[in-house]
């Protein structure tokens, strides 16, 4: 998944109330940590703040700012890509979650 995939997913996560660029680059950092590969924070907080400004641009955009000075959401009034968007992670979510089995206890009673 690429850096702006996962800008909008957590974009969708956040919904209507909008969310920081500080907090996007966060959620975005730590989807791309791991314990081999270290990245720069800042690096990845530059390049979401660019995508968001450059994306957030025209009414038609697919993210818009809040009001609030750098937070943003995704434009489900103007965009019809956004509401398409919106979908396709939660029906992503749900799949996930029918998948998901609960699991059995399956350790010993030390009492019985």
């Amino acid at each position: 998944m690429t850096y702006d995939q996962q800008i909008l997913q957590v974009l969708t996560e956040a919904g209507e109330c909008g969310v920081s660029v500080q907090a996007i680059a966060k959620h975005v950092y730590n989807m791309n940590c791991t314990f081999f590969v270290q990245l720069d924070f800042e690096e990845i907080r530059t390049y979401v703040q660019q995508y968001l400004l450059r994306n957030s641009k025209s009414q038609q955009s697919l993210i818009e700012s809040t009001g609030r000075r750098g937070y943003y959401r995704l434009n489900t009034e103007g965009s019809a890509d956004a509401r398409q968007l919106l979908l396709q992670f939660r029906d992503g979510k749900e799949e996930e979650r029918e998948d998901e089995k609960p699991q059995q206890d399956l350790s010993l009673d030390l009492f019985a």
